[in-house]
């Protein structure tokens, strides 16, 4: 009956178009490495590379959000999934190209790599679907337009849910299919297949949420300007929200919690950014797993944030604070991180279900209690702006991710460690410091 109830729910479409996305993306996760290695690239090239897509979403997430404000939530993510179709046709067409050399270095820094021409084209894919990527954060202000304070906190749960089933699916999908004898292009086809499949169910099954736009029609070639014109309904009243410069980044930075908000933001982002940086190479090195064997590590963990996810976080829906799902779920990321750097695979899976449990109780509550914060007219930017807290993270963390595993190895994933314990110290001090502010302002409350 829960399950029945999941899927008739409101937010079903929303839901449905992030595991659809989610689902493309999480495919080449496992078998990405080993392209950029088969291209003619090494853990540094891949940390690289794995670094455009977030550079360039900081730049275009803050716009896309901003977009969404204006234009309403359904166009502009039209506009991300198209984004990401051509990235990954982009991706297809360098399997068809000669592994042509442009140049090589070998280093003690970047060690011995060489640039191909197919190679360069994946960081063309990345940094095309990186700057039309703003699909996420428009993702969660539609939740969030679309949830009361009463179902808040599940319907983040749901969608923390549908986002690990598509990590499930993903990894283990891309395994079994990059062992055929088409090798890792079939993983790639199917991307471009499930991308397409996310723009009809856009266009054709998800609602406009956003109160204050008005629909401009269909999309199509001869409305295509019109796609883009908007009207506004006369839906806030709020001087914030009238002010011209109302979404700027210096505006929104000024709302309360919003600078932890987004320091907690940059410093999770950070640490999964080493995570995933370090975990590829960890496995196809030192490890020596297949690609096979890595999707499976993955979808182990993504079935285990499932079950977090959906029925914990539902049950656990206005019986527990979000602050206190956060503190327990970084406590159990930063033991999570330090048993990763124990090369052995008892404790690795152990690591992994301390960390798909501390990740299924942290981020969903964090999205929750953003999305509660500022004038429901501005959700667009805050999370924008959130997503770039992200972008900006994962940028140094790719790139310093593999320039590390190549160095220390696996303490990496210590780094990892302090970064959550540091996350799990910001959230105590700050909810202390916030209830002792309270309590000596109540006895002004009262006498007044």
């Amino acid at each position: 009956m829960q399950i029945f109830t999941f899927f008739t729910k409101k937010i079903f479409p929303i839901l449905l178009v992030n595991f659809i996305g989610i689902l493309g993306y999480s495919i080449v996760i496992p078998i990405l490495i080993f392209i950029v290695i088969d291209l003619g690239g090494n853990g540094f090239m891949y940390g690289i590379l794995g670094s455009m897509y977030p550079f360039f979403q900081l730049i275009g997430a803050p716009i896309l959000g901003k977009l969404s404000d204006r234009i309403g939530r359904k166009k502009v993510l039209i506009v991300s999934q198209v984004g990401t179709f051509i990235a990954w046709m982009l991706f297809l067409l360098a399997f068809i190209l000669p592994k042509t050399e442009l140049w090589s270095s070998d280093s003690e820094f970047t060690g011995s790599y060489i640039m191909t021409l197919p190679l360069l084209l994946l960081f063309v894919a990345r940094i095309f679907d990186g700057f039309t990527g703003g699909n996420v954060s428009v993702a969660n202000a539609y939740l969030s337009d679309v949830s009361t304070d009463d179902d808040r906190d599940k319907n983040f749960g749901m969608m923390g849910a549908s986002t690990s089933l598509g990590f499930v699916l993903g990894p283990a999908v891309a395994g079994i299919l990059a062992s055929t004898f088409i090798g890792e292009a079939l993983p790639i086809m199917l991307a471009a297949i499930i991308s397409l499949i996310a723009i009809f169910v856009i266009i054709s099954k998800l609602p406009e949420s956003n109160p204050c736009v008005v629909d401009t029609g269909s999309v199509g070639l001869k409305s295509f300007r019109r796609f883009f014109q908007v009207e506004l309904k006369d839906c806030y009243t709020d001087d914030i929200t009238n002010s011209s410069d109302a979404n700027s980044f210096l505006k929104i930075l000024k709302l309360d919690n919003i600078p932890l908000l987004y320091t907690v933001y940059f410093l999770t982002f950070l640490a999964f950014s080493l995570f995933y940086a370090g975990l590829p190479i960890y496995a196809s090195t030192i490890l020596e797993w297949s690609a096979t064997e890595l999707g499976i590590f993955l979808a182990y963990s993504s079935m285990i944030m499932i079950l977090v996810q959906g029925p914990l976080l539902s049950y656990l829906s206005g019986k527990v604070s979000n602050i206190f799902c956060i503190a327990l779920g970084s406590a159990l990321l930063a033991l999570s991180f330090y048993f990763l750097s124990i090369s052995d695979l008892f404790i690795l899976y152990f690591a992994n279900t301390l960390l798909s449990l501390g990740n299924g109780l942290m981020w969903p509550s964090f999205l929750s209690l953003l999305s509660r914060t500022g004038n429901p007219k501005m959700q667009g930017a805050i999370q924008g702006y959130g997503n770039s807290m992200g972008s900006f993270a994962s940028i140094f963390g790719l790139i310093l991710g593999g320039i590390l595993f190549e160095s220390i190895q696996m303490t990496v994933f210590m780094i990892g460690s302090g970064i959550f314990l540091l996350v799990f110290l910001l959230i105590i001090i700050n909810h202390f410091r916030t209830k002792k502010v309270t309590l000596q302002q109540e006895p002004s409350i009262k006498t007044v």
